[in-house]
């Protein structure tokens, strides 16, 4: 059977999905609306893991939907052309789809929740995977925005979900705004390209810069472009929706935002940067790898600053997803074979890892009516399997062997050998953010340490006095919820262990890195001179064990300093407990006051962060 023929199925699908659902859950209860649901997913699922299998990691899959192929080099057509990595995210995307659906199975109060329509929840899951699936898979750039945009409108509605609530709504709203700028600048880059090529191709358009000089105006619509995939990267400045969105989404949805949302704003990024800007007439490739590497360090370092501060804990793992987040943009940003593959790795790893957390907090959302760590202490006793569980997936966040999130960031580590801080800051971000929450595991899951002491260092949400998303608590933790927890760590711990995914992480990154190949093979022409890049070898070294196991001991390390510092008796103690609580009252405090809740100053930033790539696109290329 021709790939090429199936490839659009993989976004009609969903849609199709999505649209009998809008239609005929009204009439159907929400049990048949779910299941419905969950089939369409795992045909979606199976689907793309025949795709992946046919393509091989080093091949490509090219479909000019309804036959409109170029004529005489133009094109007018919408292009679908999926490589081992785009065919990689959207399998990602459609495993996270079938377990967030199977961990909502039955998990809202009422199956006429949300205005009545017991099939609006998984109506609008398979409209974010239909466009989350085609922004993977599509070579034409204003494709990638209409799917972008559909990606988002989806998300919002997903995270404003309990639209009775004022809080849910206000998320919802900061994610909404700040989401439908970044499409507007997209927009209006796309709109500059268009008037300078002609095309709409990613290929095509690289063609044609590839045989006119740079300029300002290149550098002007790649500068919009980026600002818009950073936005949904949640990278520093940009990366204000987030926690909100995170705090205040079911946790179902925060399995989808946090695994693969934002990771896909940075495979966009690398996908058009590829395709359209990295030939002569674009943007230089230092550049956008000095861009990568400045913005992925300041993310990193922010988002483990604000994750050891939060006790709220959906918005701890969201922050540890900012922190993360900044770990790929460098990983990604050494523009090599070696740092794509082991970013994928790590990218798949930290999607198991994070949606097994978030689906935890949920239960524990579900059981107590609370996200506060302090609040919780000691009262989830009763749960020690969760509470292992916990551990598990902090120590899977620390890249603790024989994780994927391991595997991945030691892959990284080899590919930066030659830019040392580099290791420091691999080694230190998934420390801290692994230890906030073996610290809130631990305090809510075996009552450990020093009863924590009410203290605010300024405005903070605790997360206290939550709705609960299952109204009930007299009614067991429903099945799913455990199961979806085991199944994604089992698949975090497969990334690490399964040695053909990394083989095709390998092999996908190579072909990733190679544009000449890809617009050749869009366009149908031949190949030019240069020599293809090497596969990767992608596999544990004792290196990478090491300094796997030495991220997990230090988040040990700061998790017990937090619970039982406090208690340890003398002065040298006592001076290091001033330290840090100088620290918070003066760099935690002000980076803190930044994250307002107020639209306008998350525009304002957002404004301020597209000038800066602005300045850098124009001045430095």
């Amino acid at each position: 059977m021709n790939a090429a023929r199936l490839l659009p199925l993989a976004v009609a699908c969903p849609l199709l999905g999505a649209a009998l659902l809008t239609v005929v859950g009204r009439w159907l209860p929400r049990a048949g609306a779910d299941a419905f649901a969950l089939v369409c997913a795992a045909g979606q699922l199976a689907l793309l893991g025949w795709l992946t299998w046919v393509t091989g990691g080093a091949g490509r899959t090219v479909s000019w939907v309804g036959g409109w192929t170029p004529v005489r080099g133009r094109s007018v057509g919408i292009v679908l052309a999926a490589d081992g990595l785009g065919l990689g995210m959207a399998v990602l995307v459609a495993v996270l789809v079938l377990a967030a659906l199977g961990y909502a199975w039955r998990y809202f109060e009422e199956p006429e929740h949300a205005g009545g329509h017991g099939g609006a929840f998984p109506a609008l899951v398979l409209l974010f995977e239909a466009g989350a699936t085609g922004f993977a898979l599509t070579g034409d750039l204003f494709n990638a925005f209409v799917f972008f945009e559909l990606m988002g409108v989806a998300a919002y509605a997903l995270t404003g979900y309990r639209v009775e609530e004022p809080r849910p709504l206000q998320g919802a709203l900061a994610f909404a705004v700040t989401g439908s700028l970044a499409g507007y600048l997209a927009l209006l880059g796309i709109g500059l390209l268009y008037a300078r090529t002609g095309e709409l191709a990613f290929a095509r358009i690289g063609q044609e810069l590839a045989h006119r000089p740079a300029g300002a105006l290149v550098a002007v619509a790649g500068a919009l472009i980026a600002c818009a995939m950073l936005v949904k990267a949640a990278a520093v400045p940009f990366h204000f929706w987030l926690p909100d969105a995170h705090a205040e989404a079911p946790t179902p949805v925060c399995l989808l935002l946090s695994g693969v949302m934002v990771e896909l704003g940075l495979y966009g990024l690398l996908r058009v940067y590829g395709a359209v800007f990295a030939g002569p007439g674009g943007i230089p490739p230092h550049v956008l790898r000095g861009t990568l590497l400045a913005a992925g360090a300041v993310t990193a370092l922010a988002g483990a600053l604000l994750c050891w501060q939060q006790r709220h804990l959906k918005r701890l793992l969201a922050y540890s997803t900012v922190g993360h987040m900044g770990l790929f943009l460098c990983g990604a940003g050494l523009l090599t074979a070696e740092g794509t593959a082991g970013t994928a790795l790590y990218v798949a790893g930290h999607a198991g890892a994070k949606g097994a957390l978030f689906s935890l907090v949920g239960v524990l959302l579900d059981r107590h009516a609370s996200v506060d760590e302090h609040g919780l202490y000691g009262r989830a006793r009763d749960m020690p399997l969760a509470g292992l569980l916990f551990a598990a997936g902090a120590l899977a966040l620390a890249g603790m062997p024989p994780f994927g999130t391991g595997l991945g960031k030691s892959v990284v580590e080899h590919a930066a050998h030659e830019e040392p801080w580099l290791l420091v800051l691999f080694t230190l971000v998934p420390a801290v953010t692994a230890g906030a929450v073996l610290r809130a595991g631990a305090r809510v899951f075996a009552g450990a340490g020093t009863p924590p002491k009410e203290r605010h260092s300024g405005a903070e949400t605790t997360g206290s006095g939550e709705e609960p998303e299952v109204r009930d608590p007299r009614r067991p933790v429903p099945w799913p919820m455990p199961v979806v927890t085991v199944l994604l760590l089992a698949a975090c711990l497969a990334v690490g262990l399964v040695r053909p995914l990394a083989d095709r992480a390998a092999a996908a990154a190579a072909a990733f890195v190679d544009h000449t190949a890809y617009v050749s093979a869009v366009t149908g022409t031949r190949a030019g001179p240069g020599a293809a890049a090497p596969v990767p070898e992608v596999s544990w070294t004792a290196a990478g064990i090491g300094l796997g196991l030495l991220s997990a001991a230090l988040a040990v390390a700061l998790a017990a300093g937090a619970l039982w510092g406090p208690a340890v008796p003398g002065r040298p103690a006592r001076a290091v407990r001033g330290g840090l609580e100088a620290v918070d009252r003066t760099l935690v405090l002000a980076v803190r006051r930044q994250h307002s809740g107020h639209i306008g100053d998350y525009v304002a930033w957002l404004m301020a962060g597209l000038a800066a790539l602005t300045a850098v696109f124009t001045l430095w290329g």
